[in-house]
C-alpha cells in the first residue's frame, strides 16, 4: 500500500479509492493479452495486488474494476430482490460474465476469448478511464460510439436532473 493509503488508516479512515482517467489505444497480441498502462500499474498494484474482475456492459464494451471494488459492487447488486426481472437479467450478464483475472510481471492481462467475443475486440482496443473501473471498447466501436455522442444534439429537458445543474 502507498504511503498515502498508510496515513489514511491510521487516521481511521479507508483510503480513497484509485481514480482512473483518460483515454489509452491498446493492442492485443495473438493470444489476447492486453499491457495495462504503466500509469495505472502501480494504482492497481497498491489497490488490489493486480487481481482485477472483467465483466460485460450493456453498450458492449468491458468493464474493469479492481477486485475489491467489484466484490463491493457484486455484494450490491445480488442483494437485490430477485422477483424483478431488470435485476435478474442485470445479475446474469454482469456477474454471469464477471471473469477474475491478473497482471503479469509485465503488467499484462489475458482477456477471455468469450469477453473479447462479447465486445468485438480483436486487436485495437481503446481503455477509457472511468473513476473506479475502466471500460475496454473496440476501436472502431469506440470512435463510432464517441463521435455519436459528440454529436448528439441533447437538450436539458433531455438531461438527468442531477446534470441539469452541472457545470465544467
Amino acid at each position: 500500500m502507498a504511503a498515502g493509503g498508510k496515513k489514511w488508516e491510521k487516521m481511521g479512515r479507508k483510503a480513497p479509492p484509485p481514480m482512473f482517467r483518460g483515454a489509452n489505444k491498446l493492442t492485443l497480441d495473438a493470444k489476447g493479452r492486453m499491457v495495462i498502462p504503466t500509469r495505472y500499474r502501480e494504482l492497481l498494484n497498491e489497490r488490489c495486488g493486480g487481481r482485477l474482475v472483467v465483466t460485460v456492459d450493456h453498450d458492449q464494451c468491458l468493464l474493469i474494476y479492481p477486485r475489491p471494488d467489484w466484490e463491493e459492487k457484486e455484494r450490491k447488486l445480488m442483494s437485490l430482490p430477485t422477483f424483478n426481472p431488470q435485476v435478474r437479467r442485470l445479475q446474469r450478464l454482469m456477474v454471469g460474465h464477471a471473469t477474475d483475472v491478473e497482471l503479469d510481471a509485465q503488467g499484462r492481462m489475458l482477456l477471455p476469448p468469450q469477453l473479447r467475443e462479447f465486445a468485438t475486440i480483436t486487436r485495437e482496443a481503446m481503455l477509457i478511464g472511468q473513476g473506479q473501473r475502466f471500460e475496454l471498447w473496440d476501436e472502431a466501436r469506440w470512435n463510432q460510439r464517441r463521435d455519436e455522442w459528440l454529436a448528439s444534439e441533447d437538450t436539458a429537458g433531455n438531461l438527468p436532473a442531477e446534470l441539469e445543474t452541472f457545470s465544467l
